[in-house]
């Protein structure tokens, strides 16, 4: 069954809306090249209707939605909707190579995919080179028509998205940082919906201004869209209800501070119940290894109703960068909500118990001068994953071979001591490895980080599934006595989670989506030094089980 034999029966099962409660929801991105100012400088930049951040796309729970992405950039694109579940439409998931060859210039392709049991903020991105700098923006999925949030209704919604920005071309940055087999320059600035705020060196920009009615309640989609680096967020004077992450509802918990990693999601809902004013909202790093970053906070205002233009704005002290307790005070109060009607299926019977060690290494590169002949590269399982020149997912369906073994293994090659000195010998294998899987087999997965180099937290994406939380911890991850303390009964649901410097984490999900598909570190850096690996699961019996013909307008390498 095609994609369009399949809108068809969407489309028929809409006409009688006793049977299906369903919307088909059309966008068209136009990637286009957008002259901006930031930082009181300009530069060219690829958007997303000449927008960025780009526009926001919404749905309900069951809805289809079908995106015409028409590519009139130099750079090949594709898009991935980060989270979306994509149930047997692996083809519409977005990662270059790997679900699919990219968009060529002057060339379209419609997304097409239904959002099945899920609802809340995610996001949608470039996935390709470093265009997700700029080519990013939000996915709002209302519940059911008649479905209330399992909180109290918010009076409105915003959406605010976290980003970096650099004055210069983000694509030179990461090029000459590949030459050179060194880590690339940091951002400039980080960004609150587009803006940066006042900053030192150009203090007359304006920021994103947030209004509000004294009283009212407010449900903020906070997203972070940044390439390299996790951020806190905070607002003076007013405390935070965390209801949501990665478009799963949690037990709700008051904080002032929440921590955010690439690729994360987190829905709070904030009471305008302070006096009259202007109210500082900051984003700033938090990075608790010795890494560089970018120091500069991006600053917005909550800005109450009634208020002059020139009145004082509270302001509020943001977090050291390697403020750890602040962050895991958050990340440790997430749990599932596990009602009735949003329960926590953890899987308890394991089919695959597998370890990981994600971190960094160093392979020759004669070429690389300022490298002394060498370069960083990034691995996981001591694999540094080779991208392929034809999508995995085509080499799968068709059988083509050549393409990627299935050998990846389930273990790290020798053993050591994963956060300590590490071993003498610091370099990788190069592989185009996935790791199989049968369709409803159930896997635990411990990501180790190593302190080869430096110990870095690493916030590690799945694509195609959700996963549990189930664990973490610091130190190396002892297989005898961790899992006595794994939360089974209400861990927090993500597709996103940062393994700890200097640290680990276990996840549990099921293998329910039949297809190829990517995970890797959101830190965009490493996913360009090779931090990345794919899972293949295998068709289960019949088609609702198997993963869709690809549609007619897939993309050619």
């Amino acid at each position: 069954m095609n994609s369009w034999v399949r809108l068809f029966i969407v489309l028929a099962a809409c006409l009688f809306p006793l049977v299906v409660e369903c919307r088909i929801r059309h966008y068209k991105f136009n990637v286009v090249m957008k002259n901006t100012t930031r930082l009181c400088s300009s530069k060219p930049i690829v958007t997303v209707n000449g927008k960025f951040p780009g526009p926001t796309i919404y749905a309900r729970e069951e809805d289809t939605v079908l995106v015409k992405v028409v590519n009139h950039v130099k750079y090949n694109l594709s898009i991935h909707w980060h989270g979306i579940r994509q149930l047997r439409t692996g083809w519409a998931d977005g990662p270059a190579y790997i679900t699919q060859c990219p968009v060529q210039p002057g060339q379209n392709y419609v997304y097409n995919f239904t959002i099945t049991g899920q609802r809340g903020t995610l996001f949608w991105h470039a996935h390709i080179l470093w265009l997700r700098a700029t080519v990013h923006g939000a996915i709002v999925i209302l519940p059911k028509l008649g479905v209330p949030y399992p909180f109290p209704k918010p009076n409105h919604e915003a959406v605010v998205l976290l980003a970096e920005w650099w004055k210069s071309d983000t694509e030179a940055v990461i090029n000459e940082a590949i030459k050179s087999g060194l880590a690339p320059n940091v951002s400039d600035a980080h960004t609150i919906n587009g803006h940066p705020g006042p900053v030192s060196n150009c203090p007359s920009q304006g920021g994103y201004k947030l209004n509000v009615d004294p009283g009212k309640t407010y449900m903020l989609r906070v997203i972070n869209a940044a390439l390299n680096e996790e951020l806190f967020f905070k607002i003076a004077g007013h405390k935070m209800t965390v209801v949501e992450v990665d478009a799963t509802y949690v037990k709700p918990f008051k904080t002032d501070t929440i921590v955010i990693a690439p690729g994360q999601t987190t829905n709070v809902i904030v009471t305008a119940n302070q006096g009259s004013g202007k109210y500082m909202v900051a984003a700033s790093p938090f990075m608790d290894a010795p890494i560089a970053v970018d120091n500069v906070t991006a600053i917005a205002t909550l800005h109450y109703s009634g208020t002059q233009g020139n009145n004082h704005i509270s302001l509020t002290s943001t977090p050291p960068k390697n403020a750890t307790p602040v962050a895991n005070t958050f990340l440790d109060s997430l749990r599932s909500l596990n009602s009735k009607k949003y329960p926590a299926n953890v899987p308890k019977k394991i089919d695959h118990s597998l370890f990981f060690t994600v971190g960094l290494g160093i392979n020759p590169c004669p070429s690389c001068k300022q490298g002394n002949g060498s370069r960083v590269v990034a691995s996981v399982n001591n694999v540094t994953f080779v991208m392929p020149t034809t999508a995995l997912l085509q080499a799968h369906f068709f059988g083509i071979k050549g393409v990627f073994t299935t050998d990846f293994p389930a273990n790290p090659p020798f053993a050591f001591n994963y956060t300590g000195t590490g071993p003498a010998n610091l370099a990788t294998t190069n592989g185009t490895k996935v790791y199989r899987l049968r369709y409803n087999d159930t896997v635990q997965l411990v990501l180790q980080d190593t302190g080869i180099i430096a110990p870095e937290n690493h916030p590690i994406h799945l694509h195609g599934f959700n996963f549990y939380l189930v664990g973490k911890g610091i130190g190396n991850f002892n297989p005898k006595t961790d899992p006595k303390n794994f939360n089974l009964v209400d861990p927090v649901e993500r597709n996103t989670v940062g393994v700890p410097a200097g640290g680990w984490v276990a996840i549990r999900f099921r293998a329910d989506n039949p297809g190829i598909w990517f995970m890797h570190c959101h830190l965009e850096i490493h996913t360009t030094w090779g931090l990345k690996m794919a899972w293949l699961v295998d068709n289960g019996k019949g088609p609702n089980e198997s993963l869709l013909p690809p549609p007619k307008d897939l993309p050619k390498c």
